[in-house]
């Protein structure tokens, strides 16, 4: 769990893992040299709770490299993702954790709901809203090219068949990055079309602002990080247009 100012946010957060139904894990969260009372918040969580420890990011800032000194410090076999805005529903890791035993798929994800940027609540009393980013039940890495369609707080990796993947050294989008790395060598993505975190939509800038960021680091992706040939990097592009614009209509 990166956290960068998120004293508003990131207790509710913290209490859905903690809500979760699968009860054996460990929660990191990484602060990235906030400024207001976030890592305060944190630490007593982390005081009430032997699960949840709370590190600091020392080296280069940003939601990638925080990340990954989560993912270097993690001790578990599953590497899973949640910012420290969104939320998971309680059956999350359970239902997932189930999908990779039946599925043997190295990585798997959901659907997730979409909630208001206010959006005060807790996960365990979230009534469904209708918002729902759908899943597909698979994904190969020609799928993910033509769409990010894998939520990053729904993400889950296993290590004993990929080792320990960290986000790339890009300066945004290093989490589609990172699902493609791990396509592109082969590996099959399996996905529940089920609901199962809630992510904060527009907490930051406005949405003309993000969409025009997202395809800029979209493009450097596909021609500087895929190193895709133009027609293939402009077909790729052409889909993320089409696909992205739809799910921001959500």
């Amino acid at each position: 769990m990166p956290m960068h100012d998120a004293a508003a946010f990131v207790g509710a957060a913290i209490r859905s893992v903690q809500a979760q139904t699968v009860q054996e894990w460990e929660l990191l969260v990484v602060d990235d040299s906030s400024r207001d009372d976030s890592h305060a918040v944190a630490e007593r969580a982390a005081a009430a709770d032997p699960r949840v420890r709370v590190l600091r990011n020392e080296g280069p800032g940003g939601a990638g490299p925080t990340r990954n000194v989560g993912i270097e410090a993690a001790r578990g076999r599953y590497i899973a993702f949640l910012d420290s805005d969104d939320l998971w529903l309680p059956a999350k890791l359970e239902r997932q954790l189930a999908l990779l035993e039946v599925s043997g798929a190295p990585l798997v994800y959901s659907a997730y709901y979409k909630v208001d940027a206010d959006f005060s609540g807790e996960a365990v009393d979230f009534a469904p809203n209708g918002r729902v980013v759908r899943a597909p039940l698979r994904l190969e890495y020609r799928h993910m090219l033509r769409q990010d369609y894998i939520g990053f707080l729904t993400a889950v990796y296993d290590t004993r068949a990929l080792g320990k993947r960290l986000l790339p050294s890009i300066e945004r989008r290093q989490d589609y990055a990172l699902m493609l790395a791990i396509l592109r060598d082969g590996h099959v993505a399996r996905g529940l079309d089920e609901p199962l975190a809630l992510y904060r939509a527009g907490r930051t800038g406005s949405l003309s602002a993000n969409k025009l960021v997202a395809a800029r680091y979209n493009w450097h992706i596909y021609r500087h990080v895929e190193e895709l040939p133009l027609p293939r990097a402009l077909w790729a592009f052409g889909n993320y247009a089409v696909r992205a614009g739809l799910k921001y209509l959500i």
